[in-house]
């Protein structure tokens, strides 16, 4: 008459799961995971002190560029010597040019790389001076803004595939990192 029917268990196992995962989406809505993005190696070559040190690199490396921009160009003029010559030169002297042009080839690509050695290295020293101190900017600045996971998305290897830029915080720590670590002004001179 009131047509009882029975509840098979499996049905009742699935009901529950249904419960469970319902109970498990409101407890996660209540405490989301805050996140934030922060692109580290742009905002230390944009803090002030970043700016300065990377002006000072520069500085100290363009005589080496100077340099090496010479020395291109004297091998570019014996190339252009040796093509304009190619068909009134003596056998002998094509040769010796050919050997000079590939020395000095040599001489460049070697003086290329170990100046650009040189340059990485002292850049990467530079950017882990600020980026140690920039650490202790990014904990502050997380703490007080409530994020518990904040990505670099410096690396073109980030599993980041998408997010909204509020979430963002590249400008909020440069501006959080020049406020704690002032660049000291510096005259043209030095």
């Amino acid at each position: 008459m009131f047509g009882i029917r029975l509840v098979s268990p499996r049905l009742i196992r699935f009901a529950a799961c249904v419960a469970g995962a319902c109970t498990l989406l409101v407890a996660g809505a209540a405490a989301q995971t805050a996140i934030a993005l922060l692109n580290v190696q742009e905002a230390i070559s944009r803090t002030g002190e970043g700016q300065k040190l990377i002006q000072q690199l520069e500085q100290k490396y363009q005589p080496t560029q100077q340099r090496l921009e010479s020395l291109q160009g004297e091998l570019n003029r014996m190339r252009d010597q040796y093509q304009k010559g190619a068909n009134t030169m003596s056998e002998e002297a094509r040769r010796t040019l050919a050997r000079d042009i590939q020395k000095k080839e040599v001489d460049l690509q070697r003086e290329m790389e170990d100046a650009r050695g040189e340059f990485s290295q002292e850049q990467s020293q530079l950017f882990n001076a600020v980026g140690s101190k920039m650490m202790a900017v990014i904990d502050k600045h997380s703490k007080e803004n409530g994020f518990q996971i904040v990505l670099d998305i410096s690396n073109p290897q980030s599993p980041v595939l998408y997010a909204v830029n509020e979430v963002n915080i590249t400008n909020a720590i440069i501006t959080a990192y020049d406020a704690a670590h002032p660049a000291e002004s510096t005259s043209p001179s030095e």
